[in-house]
């Protein structure tokens, strides 16, 4: 319709989900997280530990956006 590839469109909605589960405002796989975590771990360690993992999903979607192909190199070889 817009002239996106839906399979892209897809990918893209997928990444951006998973960078939104983990920051605020809900953050609801660090709050997994606590749930399962030792005694000795408070919620400010899991909050902390979050920012690198978020960079690179951020990189991640940053380069699926510029370059489609990363996210449709496989699709393309199946279909």
């Amino acid at each position: 319709v817009l002239g996106f590839d839906p399979i892209w469109f897809s990918i893209i909605f997928i990444l951006n989900m998973q960078v939104a589960y983990l920051t605020p405002p809900f953050g609801w796989a660090l709050i997994m997280m606590k749930g399962v975590a030792p005694p000795g771990i408070t919620t400010r360690d899991i909050w902390l530990s979050i920012p690198p993992f978020v960079i690179m999903q951020l990189i991640v979607l940053i380069l699926v956006m510029i370059f489609p192909q990363l996210a449709l190199w496989l699709p393309d070889k199946m279909m």
